[in-house]
């Protein structure tokens, strides 16, 4: 007897397995961002050697994960101004990979990758070279009016050039409704139907953030992509000492930078005793 064809939408998005505890060995994860400072290439880049921008980097890592973070994602923040995915030169791909490297094997702990702007590929690279369990994609579906311009998902390209690596452990978190943009192009649906979009092409997990880096997004706000989501979700800015625990208590981890920085300002090299006091009031 034949049989009948494997249904195709039900596994699409398949919320079997949680990311975050999969990579991270608990619920309500505490991510630190390293943001590293601009490389080769970038318009930033003042011909610094490339020993002490990998040491700056581990040593923001060390910061995070000797205060008591569960692990790092990291950025190459200090190319600004990003530019599109495609414009991206192989250059960022190969510093990052070499220090995002180097942070897994000293730290040993969990590492994620996330390329500005939405360069899903380039960050699949380093993390399929580096051993890093996730990569963050600012715009994994529809798409959006940014600071770099017109911005497209990447659910469709990515996903593909992740199993020509062979890389389907690497999990995709994918922004929400993301920061440091306009939506005009697809305000004629709810934020709810744009989050299931994301379920829908596969992400393992959802990220919701506020307007800018630093700012804080609303509570309730938070709950309805979580509700909508029906994935590990995640809040990607504005987490802080004092709306951590609320934060918490609605969704699955946080990625948390600015508040953890010398003066609280995201450019500034983390200070370690922010985040052993930010880890000790998660925990009072």
């Amino acid at each position: 007897m034949t049989q009948s064809p494997k249904p195709i939408g039900p596994q699409l998005g398949d919320a079997s397995g949680n990311a975050i505890t999969a990579i991270f060995g608990r619920s309500k994860a505490v991510i630190g961002v390293v943001h590293l400072p601009p490389l080769p290439g970038a318009p930033r880049y003042r011909g610094e050697a490339v020993e002490d921008l990998y040491q700056q980097g581990l040593d923001d890592a060390r910061a995070y994960l000797e205060g008591g973070c569960d692990g790092v994602i990291i950025e190459n923040h200090g190319d600004i101004p990003f530019s599109k995915p495609d414009d991206i030169g192989p250059e960022t791909s190969a510093y990052m990979s070499v220090i995002s490297d180097r942070i897994r094997r000293e730290l040993g702990r969990p590492i994620g990758i996330n390329v500005l702007a939405n360069a899903a590929i380039p960050a699949l690279a380093i993390a399929s070279a580096a051993g890093a369990g996730f990569v963050r994609v600012n715009q994994w579906a529809n798409a959006y009016v940014a600071n770099e311009g017109f911005i497209e998902g990447e659910a469709a390209r990515a996903m593909r050039y992740r199993a020509t690596l062979r890389a389907n452990g690497i999990k995709i978190f994918a922004d929400a409704h993301v920061k440091h943009g306009a939506h005009a192009i697809v305000a004629d649906r709810p934020v709810e139907e744009q989050v299931k979009d994301l379920v829908f092409f596969d992400a393992d997990a959802v990220i919701a953030t506020g307007q800018r880096t630093g700012h804080a997004a609303d509570l309730g706000y938070i709950r309805m992509i979580k509700e909508a989501a029906g994935l590990p979700t995640l809040v990607g800015s504005g987490v802080t000492p004092d709306n951590a625990r609320a934060i918490l208590d609605i969704v699955d981890g946080v990625i948390v930078a600015s508040s953890l920085k010398y003066e609280g300002v995201w450019w500034n090299k983390v200070e370690k005793a922010r985040v052993v006091a930010f880890i000790a009031g998660l925990k009072a």
